[in-house]
């Protein structure tokens, strides 16, 4: 008995050397509008869908393949009464589909894009022939990414027939693409909602890591379908494998590094928090001043630099305690050698700039915490000078570069600044006082002049007691405290500029 397939593709990717094939093996080929001229083109024998089903296409393409007479011939099983049925209305048994959607996601993704380019490119037709074949993969074999098409002919070639294990996994491959599908449709027409009332997520997995958060636990990045990041891009040039906490504390890394401004910047990440963080005239100077922030906690720290790494650089990051990672915008070749050979074990990344951050997900019991992203706002016209002393352009500078790692910093936080260096940083403290300690302690004296930052406000002037016993002389906070009028007396009482940003930022 004659094989039947149906072709109805937008990618057109190997669409001849598949069909090529399938007529060299006697089957009959049948396909809609635009795949079955390609075919033609090609000089392929080719049997028009208008043909099988005797109507004709219509609604400007929009209906084509919606008949039973593709439908029926895909979902019939092998059965007596389904053969009969077929029979009875002159259908004949399709065995393989191949089908791809219309572009979609990247049709939205143009800025300009208009509702009604969008709804044109809501395939209808396709998402039922990958469905109903998916659904009947018992008997029939779908194909959605011309990535497939060897491994089924292969098999035909070989056995005359797909394998049912072939057939399964089509069959997950092509469910999924269709979820992916819809769930982009959606997400798009809700593009404008911050927190819509269904968020319908479609992950494809993108690399396996060395394991999870610990090495008894599996893990792996997954990205949004059809998306792609800058972790895609990566070329990691030498080092062991990346695990989850790798990815985790890079990315935190690499965007607190490009939030920094333009200057050139070092960023030294432990356990998702800041132990280090410089803005310099060169990138040498700013990674040395980095370092010497918290030498101790940058062991297995994660570095990231703004800047290309030179081979002197290099040396100087080799000679210190080992990082996990460093990630920076480009290598120089000697460099990359000489810590391939220094430092084998050291995941060294080359990175293009992160994008715009998405909604964040937090896993609780069957469900997610779900939130915007974190924004830091350093527009100085929003934010309102408390104290009686004024900030000096310099203070400023310090005053910003703090709230920043702040921001970055699990809660409670304290950071301490002086000329463009983070000196001390207190982080993940049940007590803010704690966290002053903390950061007081770690600055050993180094952030004198410079300045203070706080997370959330202060609920007690010990706080800001504190934060002049470490030789700050600013500090920045959210402000908001029912004390607020008794912590800004106290920044007067020691002479300290007090700047009230009026968001929070915690993070957990």
């Amino acid at each position: 008995m004659i094989k039947r397939a149906i072709l109805s593709v937008h990618d057109k990717n190997g669409l001849v050397s598949l069909a090529q094939a399938l007529v060299e093996m006697e089957w009959e080929v049948v396909a809609s509008g635009g795949t079955a001229q390609a075919l033609r083109a090609a000089d392929l024998a080719v049997l028009d869908v208008a043909e099988v089903t005797g109507a004709p296409e219509m609604l400007g393409g929009r209906v084509k393949t919606l008949h039973p007479a593709v439908h029926g011939g895909i979902l019939a099983r092998d059965t007596a009464e389904d053969r009969a049925d077929l029979a009875a209305q002159g259908i004949a048994l399709v065995d393989l589909v191949v089908c791809n959607l219309y572009p979609f996601q990247e049709t939205v993704a143009r800025p300009d894009v208009s509702l009604a380019e969008a709804v044109e490119q809501i395939d209808i037709g396709g998402v039922t022939l990958l469905r109903a074949a998916a659904k009947n993969f018992d008997r029939v074999t779908v194909l959605c990414d011309p990535a497939d098409y060897g491994v089924v002919l292969a098999e035909l070639g070989q056995a005359g027939g797909v394998s049912s294990d072939t057939r399964h996994r089509l069959a997950v491959k092509a469910f999924a693409h269709t979820a992916a599908y819809d769930a982009a449709i959606v997400t798009w027409f809700n593009r404008d909602t911050s927190l819509p009332p269904t968020l319908h997520l479609a992950l494809e997995r993108a690399q396996e890591l060395r394991y999870g958060e610990n090495p008894h636990q599996a893990g792996a990045r997954y990205r949004e379908t059809g998306a792609t990041g800058w972790w895609d891009s990566v070329v990691q040039h030498s080092g062991m494998a990346l695990s989850y906490l790798n990815l985790y504390d890079a990315e935190a890394a690499w965007r607190l590094v490009h939030d920094l401004g333009s200057e050139p910047a070092a960023v030294i990440i432990k356990h998702a928090n800041p132990c280090g963080v410089a803005v310099a005239a060169d990138i040498s100077a700013a990674y040395h001043l980095a370092f010497e922030c918290d030498p101790k906690s940058a062991f297995g720290g994660i570095v990231a630099l703004n800047r290309p790494v030179s081979e002197a650089l290099a040396t100087e990051i080799a000679a210190n305690p080992k990082a996990d990672v460093l990630i920076a915008p480009a290598f120089d070749p000697a460099a990359r050698e000489l810590l391939a050979a220094k430092r084998k074990n050291m995941r060294v990344l080359e990175a293009q700039p992160p994008g715009r951050p998405g909604m964040v997900f937090s896993r609780v019991d069957a469900g997610f915490l779900v939130q915007q992203p974190d924004s830091i706002n350093l527009d100085r016209s929003t934010w309102r000078v408390a104290s009686q002393a004024r900030p000096s352009e310099a203070q400023w500078g310090d005053i910003e570069l703090a709230w920043i790692i702040c921001a970055y910093t699990k809660s409670n936080a304290i950071v301490l600044v002086a000329n463009g260096v983070a000196w001390g940083v207190g982080a993940g403290q049940q007590s803010r006082v704690d966290a002053g300690e903390l950061a007081a302690r770690k600055a050993a004296g180094r952030a004198a002049g410079g300045a203070c930052a706080s997370d959330a406000f202060y609920p007690f002037r010990d706080g800001i007691d504190a934060a002049a016993a470490a030789g700050a002389s600013a500090v920045i906070q959210p402000g908001g405290s029912i004390r607020d009028e008794e912590i800004i007396q106290a920044a007067d009482e020691h002479g300290l500029v007090m700047v009230f940003t009026g968001e929070r930022h915690f993070r957990h």
